[in-house]
């Protein structure tokens, strides 16, 4: 067994995007607290000035927990990837609720990388899956496979994310990829995170 949790990369870089274009940024968490890390850059720039921004710095010592979020508050949602999130995500039931309701005033829903993991259970007020007819993208099971980790996620997320209506689209490993239907924004993994923050924006 290995700790999970999120990816600093995937949310330092849409982190930047959005702040550069004069967004005001929060940062949640499932349960609250100090959310765990599935890795970082210490090399990286942009993650170093994630890190240090001192909202960025306050919210992550203490993130409130979803179940505090008032989704109203946000034109924006975006579901940062990290292994962690394949068994945090799909169990909670504010992740779906504040996908929903964001999705359903207007708002973008993005994800990225193992962060459509969030979308597996998020179902619209007419009873459908958020994904359902909708073109998405997410960490691919080739990807998947190449990290080692067929074996030890819950599921196979571009599966999932099929299963539940929607037409997955796949690009080569590990190179960016970023698929917008509409309000729905997703990327491929972390090369795909800048991308799906400015895609975002677009659809906004």
């Amino acid at each position: 067994m290995r700790p999970t949790g999120y990816y600093i990369g995937e949310a330092a870089e849409p982190w930047r995007v959005f702040t550069d274009a004069g967004y005001a940024v929060d940062v949640a968490s499932v349960a609250g607290g100090t959310p765990p890390e599935d890795g970082r850059n210490e090399d990286d720039a942009t993650q170093r000035a994630f890190l240090n921004d001192p909202h960025i710095a306050a919210q992550l010592r203490n993130t409130p927990s979803l179940a505090e979020v008032s989704p109203d508050d946000y034109d924006v949602v975006f579901f940062v990837g990290g292994h962690g999130t394949m068994w945090d995500f799909p169990t909670s039931p504010d992740v779906a609720r504040v996908g929903r309701a964001v999705y359903e005033a207007g708002g973008v829903v993005a994800a990225v990388c193992h962060g459509p993991a969030a979308l597996v259970t998020i179902t619209l007020a007419n009873g459908q899956p958020l994904v359902a007819g909708k073109r998405v993208t997410s960490f691919t099971n080739s990807e998947e496979a190449a990290v080692g980790l067929t074996h030890v996620v819950p599921f196979l997320l571009a599966d999932a994310l099929t299963d539940k209506g929607a037409t997955h689209i796949p690009g080569p490993d590990f190179t960016e990829n970023v698929v917008a239907d509409g309000r729905l924004v997703t990327g491929q993994n972390p090369q795909s995170a800048t991308g799906v923050a400015r895609a975002a924006l677009s659809a906004r």
